[in-house]
């Protein structure tokens, strides 16, 4: 049985257009060979390549730069379908495009977007954003690594950790404390190359899910950048953070809304095929109810996400909105892949299902780039503000 069926396009105009186009990519060159992938914790560098070709890596910036000038909405709708297909592909684009790429096109100077964000927009590049560190998670004024000036160049010195695409990319944002007695008042951002002496990969992590997509240490010793890579202004690289995560949050949330409807159209298709009693088991309102669940929560999910991608459109603040599409579409994912997996019963346990990988992949969409007690403190802050004791 092939691991997904085929749904009903409901899009109209250039997200219609996107999700066809993406999903014949995805359904001819990902999906044959996502499960091999997996197993194999082998990074698809051709799968990438292929993307980065068919103008998919720089979909939400300027042609001027090598993007193709999409709205968030599109790009939106192209993580999803990949992610419907292989989640560890779908994460690599999306640190790649919305935090890698889009920190440089909304803090860059022209020249830091001519000479970086061109080649990550048109795919001749891989991005990689690292603000988490061995100490400092959720706390990010926690950051150790440092940032110290030296004439024209600042020298680094610390680690990162949790880095998608940290050994593999060709292009680095660098969180990094410039000024620690401020926490974090006091982190810049800096713009790092690979081949840059005093950098380098360290441990790659083996994981739960997400096994194909390459998530690794990066070190810095005594590593020199130039002064005119520092991205924005010295001491406001956290607020700056806090702004392009705005943004990779909703895309982490169409990620998740892949993962689920992926699982979701494997459960609802095995449904229908397996009988049980003389009878498929769709029959059985035991099986019919969860799935009358996971239809109505991932309808859910994507009706925040167009929403939260409508207000970045239109240039307004998605904070909360981020968070909340966030929030919901990674729990759903997570439950709409544990009921499937029970649908499927003990053959949803086995690899001879993809299933099994589907709910693996869709356990870190409730952590990654901010958990969902994160995602919860940002939407109870908007609703009560700060509390003091």
């Amino acid at each position: 049985m092939p691991e997904n069926g085929s749904i009903p396009v409901r899009d109209t105009g250039p997200q219609s257009e996107i999700r066809r186009a993406i999903r014949e990519f995805a359904e001819a060159e990902v999906l044959p060979h996502a499960s091999r992938w997996d197993e194999e914790e082998r990074f698809p560098a051709e799968a990438v390549s292929q993307l980065g070709e068919l103008g998919f890596l720089g979909p939400i910036f300027p042609e001027r730069y090598g993007g193709a000038g999409l709205r968030y909405a599109e790009y939106a709708v192209l993580v999803e379908e990949l992610a419907r297909a292989d989640a560890s592909l779908a994460i690599t684009v999306a640190a790649h495009v919305s935090l890698a790429a889009n920190h440089i096109y909304e803090q860059g100077t022209e020249s830091q977007r001519e000479k970086f964000l061109t080649r990550l927009a048109n795919g001749s590049a891989l991005g990689a954003w690292s603000l988490t560190e061995p100490g400092a998670g959720s706390d990010a004024g926690g950051t150790r690594t440092s940032a110290v000036r030296d004439g024209d160049s600042y020298v680094l010195n610390g680690s990162k950790t949790f880095t998608t695409n940290g050994s593999v990319a060709d292009i680095a944002i660098c969180m990094a404390s410039t000024s620690p007695e401020l926490r974090t008042h006091g982190i810049s951002a800096f713009i790092v190359e690979r081949g840059t002496p005093g950098f380098r990969p360290g441990r790659k992590e083996r994981k739960l899910g997400h096994c194909a997509s390459d998530t690794s240490e990066m070190v810095f010793e005594d590593c020199r950048v130039p002064a005119q890579n520092l991205l924005g202004e010295e001491d406001s690289g956290f607020a700056a953070a806090m702004k392009i995560l705005d943004g990779g949050r909703i895309s982490i949330a169409a990620l998740s809304l892949g993962i689920a409807e992926a699982a979701f159209e494997c459960a609802v298709a095995y449904a229908r095929t397996r009988r049980q009693f003389d009878r498929p088991i769709a029959d059985f309102q035991g099986v019919r109810f969860p799935l009358a669940d996971s239809k109505m929560e991932i309808e859910a999910s994507r009706l925040l996400i167009q929403k939260a991608c409508a207000m970045k459109d239109a240039g307004l603040r998605t904070t909360t909105e981020s968070a909340l599409a966030k929030l919901h579409a990674s729990e759903t994912a997570v439950r709409v892949t544990n009921r499937a997996l029970q649908v499927l019963g003990g053959y949803g346990y086995t690899r001879s299902y993809p299933v099994e990988r589907y709910l693996r992949d869709a356990r870190l969409m409730t952590i990654g780039e901010g958990t969902s007690e994160v995602q919860r403190l940002i939407i109870a802050r908007s609703l009560l503000g700060r509390v003091s004791g």
